[in-house]
């Protein structure tokens, strides 16, 4: 029986480990300053799901507030159109402009829940309360003039409240995490918020770290640096990466170059890798470039109707989107089977039995004759686009994209810069 409940629990894990998100980071207005409505969303929602060459994975949809754009406490118009279009969604709620802000959050999260009922909660993988707050407040988001921000006491109020709110709701259990950068979460002063949490969100972009030999070539290592330095905070608490991206147009960063091209090699190098990591990823963005021009831009689409304009670059993933095959479902429901446990029982027998077939098969099998000797050709070395790690420190930049974040303060988008700040721990490319 112990034995069962063992493997219970790994298939448990496993299969948890196949339900990874997937999906985009969307806004609440577009880069004009005018809300997105029902339409829009939906629009967005059903182009992503309609991407070429990801089997239709990019189902889910990370919001940044639970609030209609211009409004004071209306519903956000994505519910309904995720609802419309069955897209998981990892809700926001804005946290950086006060208490009466955050009453407003959690009075549109309760008529949502009431209003729209089960199909509504169903879809809700997470809740994030706060976006990059401890980054707008730190020494280098103050000196970059980044916004407001709120301080670690105020995020784990918040956070409470939300959890009280939802209690005894559709929404009750839900996973509450908060999405920042990585150098909020390392940084020991913050440790509070990691405590109140269910899962860490961090924001993660190598294009930004201008400090060091920032080249495509190297995005893999920095990105998973960042990425492992949050996980050794994070106190085995699961890590979603909530924003990460390379811009397909914009001014040289250092060595990084904005392309498109380059736009490939990171999505093949980070984004895939984190598929097969089976991370929880939300890509930014699907398209940024609408009723604007966003310098640099991080869209997979460029300007003009999202179901007509092709993607800037491939999307396949080597080996496919999701790796995990029909075949290993086949075999952990064989592993799990009674037939397998009685077969293990009778192991000996088994055993006895087999070794008197293979004895039997052996003397019918001609001795087999051995090929001549082969030189060996090696493989080749990793990609071109690739380069050494050079082993030292990093000064990461973490930046979040001004036009999605949400200021209930002012009418205008919140405007996040660079930060740089050393890298503490090295980590390995998968």
């Amino acid at each position: 029986m112990r034995f069962t409940s063992s493997l219970l629990a790994v298939a448990a894990t496993l299969s948890t480990a196949q339900a990874a998100h997937k999906g985009m980071n969307y806004g609440a207005f577009f880069l004009n300053q005018e809300p997105k409505h029902r339409a829009d969303f939906e629009y967005e929602f059903a182009a992503a799901k309609q991407l070429p060459n990801t089997s239709g994975q990019i189902n889910s949809a990370r919001l940044y507030t639970m609030i209609q754009w211009r409004t004071t406490n209306t519903i956000i118009e994505a519910i309904q159109a995720a609802i419309n279009t069955k897209t998981t969604l990892l809700l926001g709620v804005w946290a950086s402009a006060g208490q009466a802000t955050m009453d407003n959050e959690i009075k549109a999260l309760k008529a949502a829940i009431q209003q729209y009922g089960k199909a509504f909660t169903d879809l809700v993988v997470g809740i994030s309360v706060g976006s990059e707050d401890l980054y707008r407040i730190s020494p280098t988001g103050i000196e970059n003039k980044s916004g407001v921000g709120a301080n670690p006491n105020e995020l784990v109020k918040y956070i409470g409240q939300v959890r009280q709110a939802i209690k005894g709701t559709g929404l009750a259990g839900k996973p509450i995490g908060h999405v920042d950068t990585w150098t909020a979460y390392v940084n020991a002063s913050n440790n509070a918020v990691i405590d109140a949490l269910d899962f860490i969100g961090v924001d993660a972009y190598p294009y930004f770290q201008t400090t060091m030999a920032n080249s495509i070539g190297n995005a893999n290592k920095t990105f998973y640096a960042a990425f492992d330095a949050t996980v050794a905070v994070a106190k085995g608490k699961p890590v979603w990466v909530t924003e990460t991206g390379w811009p397909v147009s914009g001014p040289q960063q250092n060595q990084a170059v904005a392309s498109s091209q380059n736009a490939r090699i990171y999505w093949q190098d980070v984004s895939c890798s984190l598929m097969r990591r089976n991370v929880h990823l939300y890509y930014y963005t699907l398209q940024d470039a609408q009723y604007g021009n966003p310098s640099p831009s991080f869209g997979i689409k460029g300007p003009g109707d999202l179901m007509q304009v092709k993607p800037l670059f491939d999307l396949s993933c080597p080996g496919g989107i999701n790796p995990v095959s029909l075949l290993y479902s086949f075999f952990l429901t064989c592993l799990l089977s009674p037939y397998f446990f009685s077969l293990l029982y009778n192991a000996s027998l088994v055993s006895s039995s087999l070794s008197l077939v293979s004895s039997f098969l052996s003397s019918l099998v001609p001795t087999r004759t051995l090929c001549p000797i082969c030189t060996c050709i090696p493989s080749p070395g990793p990609a071109a686009h690739l380069s050494i790690w050079a082993g030292r420190p990093l000064d990461w930049y973490a930046r979040a994209n001004r036009y999605v974040k949400y200021d209930m303060a002012s009418s205008s988008g919140i405007t996040e810069t660079a930060t740089s700040t050393g890298l503490l721990s090295e980590s390995n490319e998968i």
